[in-house]
């Protein structure tokens, strides 16, 4: 029997310092505030420089997440960075963040499952201390969505912003860390959100404007619809399987997607505002990192307290989603 707990001994971020506002969209393209707050619930989004490489964003919340463990990044044993818009597609982003902070001792690798990623990485990483295969793992959520936006799209460029979140596991009390975790993928719906690196079908190439065939498209509406759902029953499952209620939750962080998302979702699971962590008014939608961003900040609010029950919930492009139920306690 394991004698031990995985839980998140550290967390970081990294938010660019440019701003987009909804008054800045107003000037690009025919939007408006009122209308990104009322479909949306976001207010502006940080952007990556030009000139900046996005996996210096993940490098540094990586950073502050070993600080915030009280660790060394030679004590690192293996990263793992959840990314679906990496700098190159080899080297990995992991083994990019790996060399900047001289995680020497590191093994590293990325995982794609859209916004989902943070939650499939953490799954991941929890199986290697289970094992005793690794001791300290730390997960990176690093999105430079704003790279593959098409910028004269009004239903996609006011959605999306770059950020990086990142978190140390490694073993805690029993009482403590991770208890479930809960894993979906739908790629019979994939169709409806897809980003074409190295090919491009036709069908695809026509849902884009010419030149901007590498940019993210979704359909929304279809999206909206499976996030709703994804997001109510991937809380539902993960809590059943933990052996809990509803009522024993005591924060739920959701992949900041879409105010109304997050409503819907929790209007059919019955859950009270203040259980809820909302950010995307400050960052709008940015992807993996969002679940991580908001978990560092609750956590250096002082949101969280020692024995809390917290759900992390996503949902996002396979089509994909996940969760994750955890006893909080560093």
């Amino acid at each position: 029997m394991i004698d031990f707990g995985v839980g998140i001994l550290g967390t970081g971020k990294y938010l660019p310092d440019r701003i987009l506002t909804n008054s800045d969209l107003e000037k690009m393209v025919d939007t408006s505030d009122e209308w990104i707050v009322r479909r949306t619930g976001m207010k502006k989004r940080h952007l990556l420089d030009d000139n900046m490489p996005s996996y210096m964003m993940g490098a540094e919340a990586a950073r502050l997440a070993i600080e915030d463990a009280g660790l060394a990044p030679g004590d690192i044993d293996l990263i793992i960075v959840s990314t679906e818009v990496p700098d190159y597609l080899s080297p990995s982003m992991a083994c990019l963040i790996q060399n900047s902070i001289n995680a020497e001792n590191a093994v590293a690798f990325d995982v794609n499952a859209a916004c989902s990623g943070f939650v499939y990485a953490v799954t991941i990483a929890r199986q290697f201390i289970q094992t005793g295969y690794y001791r300290h793992v730390l997960v990176v959520a690093n999105e430079g969505l704003s790279r593959v936006v098409d910028w004269e799209s009004r239903n996609t460029c006011v959605l999306f912003g770059d950020a990086a979140g990142a978190v140390v596991l490694g073993r805690v009390s029993r009482e403590y860390g991770i208890k479930e975790t809960y894993l979906a993928s739908f790629g019979n719906l994939g169709h409806n959100l897809t980003i074409p690196c190295c090919y491009i079908s036709e069908e695809d190439r026509q849902k884009r404007s010419p030149g901007k065939e590498r940019t993210l498209w979704q359909d929304g509406s279809e999206v909206f619809a499976f996030a709703v759902r994804a997001m109510a029953e991937s809380i539902k499952t993960v809590i059943d399987k933990a052996g809990i209620t509803i009522e024993d939750v005591d924060l739920i962080i959701p992949h900041q997607a879409n105010l109304r998302i997050i409503n819907g979702a929790a209007k059919r699971l019955g859950i009270d505002d203040e259980k809820l962590s909302v950010i995307l008014h400050e960052t709008g939608n940015i992807s993996s990192a969002s679940v991580p961003v908001a978990l560092d900040i609750e956590n250096k609010n002082r949101r969280l307290k020692n024995g809390d029950t917290v759900v992390l919930v996503a949902f996002g492009g396979g089509l994909t989603c996940g969760s994750v139920v955890l006893t909080w306690g560093k």
